[in-house]
């Protein structure tokens, strides 16, 4: 279930990143982005273990 959610969330970040950059800037703050959404993700995740 956990790596389910994880490959969607990854999977997520990844459409959005290609679809909402449009320069090299862009995309550095989207995966930036992309990465902290992650990290939330896991964090909560953990403290609900």
């Amino acid at each position: 279930m956990k790596s389910l959610l994880l490959k969607l969330l990854i999977g997520a970040a990844l459409l959005g990143t290609i679809s909402a950059c449009n320069t090299i800037a862009g995309v550095g703050e989207d995966v930036s982005a992309a990465g902290r959404g992650i990290t939330r993700g896991a964090e909560s995740t953990k403290q609900k273990m």
